[in-house]
């Protein structure tokens, strides 16, 4: 690790923002604070109502915290970066963020995992929903939740921090493990095989658990009748929506870590990088909060009560 510490990153993607580098600093810092404020809010709402204490609150509140940590990692060192006259990184900041980055992406999914386990329970066996959710089980749940991505992880980024690094160029935003592998001094071709087996282990054990989960929806959902398919189905879109957004999100950030994307323009490569942490930082606690009707309920109840919109206005928002 002494060896490491002299060494710094320069951050080549800024260089293409260099000119409007004040404006998409405010909008780093506005993206920032929207996320914060939305994703405390949820948390602060579901915290204070106890009818809103059920499993489901409870791992849309841990997702909400996981957008908080990732946000964190992500946006005030884009800020603190954009504004720096050399846009270099010192390697243990460096290695610092790739391991909160990488765990907050294998949060993410694990945490919908188990979101889609909980409306398996919920609509395949809707009168044992509260004998199967029990507070034991959910606690179990969310520390393999945390606890898994964080070991598993853990783990693979062991090897990369063995590596000496002599080369000194990023061409990110931040860092990520594939470009620290990349400067290596030597061939890391065997850390980057590992990689994808551990992607596979991080992946595929949630997957299935998503898969299976929605195939018995399904399954259930063809035996109802069309007016409960619907309510069934509906309680789980803030779900799909969520998952959908991360994946896409997930996928590109991937595609542009493995693959040679040279052909695409670079502001477009600076969006679809952001993407995987920004987007559904901002996105999930809006499709949990205005998206599940007994939250938004109590988040127009709260507003009532402290007056921050007027009472019929806030009614109607409440029965949409």
């Amino acid at each position: 690790m002494d060896n490491m510490t002299a060494v710094t990153f320069k951050m080549t993607a800024y260089a293409v923002m260099e000119n409007n580098k004040y404006e998409i600093f405010s909008t780093f810092l506005l993206l920032y604070l929207i996320t914060i404020a939305l994703n405390s809010l949820l948390i602060s709402i579901i915290y204070h109502n106890k009818e809103l204490h059920q499993p489901m609150n409870v791992f849309t509140c841990m997702l909400s915290i996981n957008e908080i940590y990732g946000a964190s990692a992500l946006l005030p060192s884009l800020m603190a970066v954009l504004l720096s006259e050399t846009h270099k990184v010192n390697i243990k900041w460096c290695i610092s963020q790739v391991y909160f980055l990488h765990t907050y992406g294998c949060l993410e999914f694990c945490i919908l995992a188990l979101m889609g386990y909980d409306r398996y329970v919920a609509i395949c066996y809707p009168l044992h929903y509260h004998n199967i959710m029990t507070n034991s089980k959910i606690s179990k749940l969310i520390a393999l939740a945390s606890l898994y991505p964080l070991i598993v992880f853990g783990c693979f980024f062991s090897l990369t921090l063995q590596l000496r690094f002599c080369g000194k160029v990023i061409p990110k935003l931040y860092c990520v493990n594939m470009e620290l592998v990349k400067n290596s001094c030597t061939s890391a071709q065997h850390i980057s095989i590992v990689g994808l087996v551990f992607i596979l282990l991080l992946v595929v054990p949630q997957v299935v658990l998503i898969m299976f989960s929605y195939m018995q929806i399904a399954r259930v959902c063809r035996k109802l009748q069309k007016e409960s398919q619907i309510k069934s189905l509906k309680t789980c879109i803030p779900h799909l929506l969520s998952l959908i957004n991360y994946t896409v999100g997930a996928l590109f950030e991937i595609i542009q870590t493995r693959f040679n994307m040279s052909h695409v323009p670079q502001n477009t490569q600076i969006f679809l990088s952001l993407y995987f942490v920004i987007i559904p930082s901002i996105a999930n606690p809006m499709l949990y909060g205005l998206g599940t009707h007994m939250v938004r309920v109590c988040i127009v109840k709260t507003f009532i009560r402290y007056k921050i919109l007027p009472t019929k206005l806030a009614n109607v928002a409440a029965t949409v």
